[in-house]
């Protein structure tokens, strides 16, 4: 009798978390990207190449699922990227409004960061295949400083926009294995503006049970932010590398 109420009781608890789990899914993620930088960046029509430095740059992000049709699934993300720059002018510069002449030695501080904020519906969902697919509204935040070591002059441009992107991300299982090939990406391209994010590798199951499951995750990255004249900054630059991080779904 006895063991017959401790099956039954281990069924009810065990029967009550794949329910919990079936109602709603968390997940936690996040990374560390070993990136290189490459491009150009200024005002309109006076951009120059600061030979900006490889950094390393973290990401983070939270995404709640749930089995309802007809509602999105939410997914809140945070990139940093932050790097700087040199470059010895050939040509004059004109930044915030402040003329570098030729032959000024000039650095940079690239600081930008943004989060995205996504809605998403799964269409497919099973342990072979995942594809979502949504929208995501990509919260811009930009700080550029310059200054140069010739004439003591500085400038700085912030600027900020809410810039809309369409959002897809796939998984296919290998069956077996433990491991996992995943991709995901966010695009934007209007006009002279053109945005992307996305990356691609693989995941590896370290943990999977009923209480919580934790992945494993090796990929490649790619950045671009070619910006027309946002509050006055121009951009064409690009971030890609390696990275590697971890998923924890509850």
């Amino acid at each position: 009798m006895k063991k017959i109420l401790l099956a039954a009781s281990l069924a009810t608890v065990l029967s009550t978390n794949v329910q919990a789990d079936t109602l709603l899914g968390l997940y936690l993620g996040g990374q560390i990207w070993a990136n290189q930088s490459d491009g150009v960046f200024g005002e309109k029509n006076n951009q120059i190449d600061f030979n900006l430095d490889d950094e390393q740059q973290g990401s983070f992000y939270v995404a709640i699922e749930h089995p309802l049709p007809l509602i999105p699934n939410v997914k809140i993300s945070s990139t940093t990227l932050d790097t700087k720059g040199k470059a010895a002018l050939t040509s004059e510069f004109v930044f915030d409004n402040v003329t570098y002449v030729v032959g000024d030695n000039l650095n940079a501080v690239f600081d930008v960061s943004y989060v995205d904020y996504t809605l998403y519906y799964e269409l497919f969902d099973n342990d072979l295949l995942t594809f979502d697919f949504g929208i995501t509204a990509r919260d811009i935040s930009a700080d550029v400083k310059v200054n140069s070591t010739t004439s003591a002059l500085t400038s700085d441009i912030s600027a900020a926009d809410i810039a809309p992107m369409l959002y897809v991300a796939a998984n296919v299982g290998l069956p077996f294995t433990g491991f996992n090939v995943f991709a995901e990406g966010n695009f934007l391209s209007v006009g002279d503006n053109s945005l992307y994010d996305y990356q691609a590798g693989v995941s590896y199951e370290l943990v999977d049970n009923l209480a919580i499951d934790i992945n494993l995750t090796l990929g490649y990255r790619t950045v671009k932010m070619e910006l027309d004249d946002l509050d006055d900054l121009s951009s064409n630059v690009d971030f890609d590398g390696v990275f590697a991080g971890a998923v924890v779904h509850f």
